[in-house]
């Protein structure tokens, strides 16, 4: 795998195929459609004056906000420099000998568990059953086994993990000391988040991570601000030193606080992400595309003609993510986000310019 696994890569496609960076239409990265709050860009406006004095080292302030917002204690709650650099700090500060992974899914927690020399043990998710996680990763997790990470809504899949089948890893993992991370950043965008979210663990489980991120929520992937949240006190203070100090910056901290003011905005986005994916997914499966069931804002498909649809569409300056340098998946995989209203008409003008259909 290379070392770029991501999407959002539009400055390659600019110079490949001679199209103004402002000119192509990001399909391969899932920010919300709605754009930064107007709040959010006011705080980054007004902070800036404060970037000639050294950032709150313990980011006190953010911390405060997102306590109250996640209803957690203060120290259960590591601020970081987006949700990358936490799975980096989670990995060097455990160094887990063994790690359990499904396949496919977020490509970063491979990348910073190989940092460490982890031995890590692929569990490999079916596609006839859609891709979801089912109870026989259970078997998956022995005495062996340090560390599990699951990323729900899983990505690329967009498949969510029932919450009875965590409570029931995260309470076998326990049995054999086990840390389990559980990756939470897509999980404001689907409708319901409670019934899924596993954040009311962290008190009975101290072998429980939640790891999260403002990057995709509230569409500021260029600011970089995430966190986790642990009720085990010695994994949060370990985080705090497995890296350098002043990791989040005073831009950052600050639009952490104004974006947790924005509750509405959340709701608002969960319910026109919702009415724009199934708008994406009626009109791909009308193209006899297979997609697949989707709960976050982005949809995973499956393309079997004998074209190359990613390279067609970045001619038509619309960019898709390619799933080929994914474990457990081939070319004819792709992932695309829900953008806006007037965004996936055009996605699919085009798609429908491709397959010849009028």
């Amino acid at each position: 795998m290379s070392i770029n696994c991501h999407g959002a890569d539009i400055y390659t496609a600019s110079k490949r195929f001679g199209i103004d960076e402002d000119d192509i239409i990001d399909f391969s990265s899932n920010i919300n459609p709605l754009g930064i709050p107007c709040n959010v860009q006011e705080a980054i406006i007004r902070s800036i004056k404060y970037s000639n004095r050294y950032p709150d080292i313990n980011s006190r302030e953010l911390t405060n906000s997102l306590s109250k917002y996640e209803v957690v204690p203060k120290n259960w709650i590591f601020c970081s420099n987006g949700a990358a650099e936490a799975i980096f700090r989670i990995a060097l500060c455990l160094k887990p000998k063994k790690a359990l992974l499904l396949s496919p899914t977020f490509s970063e927690y491979e990348q910073a568990l190989k940092t460490v020399d982890t031995d890590i043990k692929y569990y490999n998710l079916d596609e006839k059953t859609g891709f979801k996680l089912t109870d026989n990763i259970i078997n998956s997790i022995n005495n062996e086994t340090d560390m599990i990470f699951i990323c729900n809504p899983n990505n690329p899949t967009g498949q969510l993990t029932d919450k009875r089948l965590l409570e029931k890893v995260i309470s076998h993992s326990k049995s054999v000391d086990a840390i389990v991370v559980i990756d939470e950043c897509f999980i404001d965008f689907v409708e319901d988040k409670e019934k899924y979210s596993v954040l009311n663990l962290l008190e009975k489980y101290d072998n429980l991570i939640v790891l999260k991120a403002f990057t995709k929520i509230f569409a500021i992937p260029g600011v970089r601000l995430g966190y986790c949240m642990s009720s085990n006190l010695d994994i949060i203070e370990g985080l705090k030193v497995s890296g350098p100090p002043w990791n989040v910056s005073t831009i950052a901290q600050a639009a952490g606080v104004a974006a947790l003011e924005e509750k509405e905005y959340v709701m608002k986005t969960a319910s026109y992400i919702k009415e724009q994916r199934d708008f994406l997914i009626d009109e791909i499966n009308k193209l006899n595309i297979k997609t697949y069931e989707s709960y976050a804002n982005y949809i995973f498909l499956k393309f079997e003609g004998e074209f190359d649809l990613h390279y067609e569409l970045l001619k038509r300056g619309v960019l898709i993510r390619s799933c080929s340098n994914y474990r457990n998946l081939s070319d004819k995989y792709f992932r695309i986000a829900v953008k806006s209203e007037f965004e996936n008409k055009l996605f699919i003008q085009k798609l429908k310019e491709i397959m010849d259909i009028k």
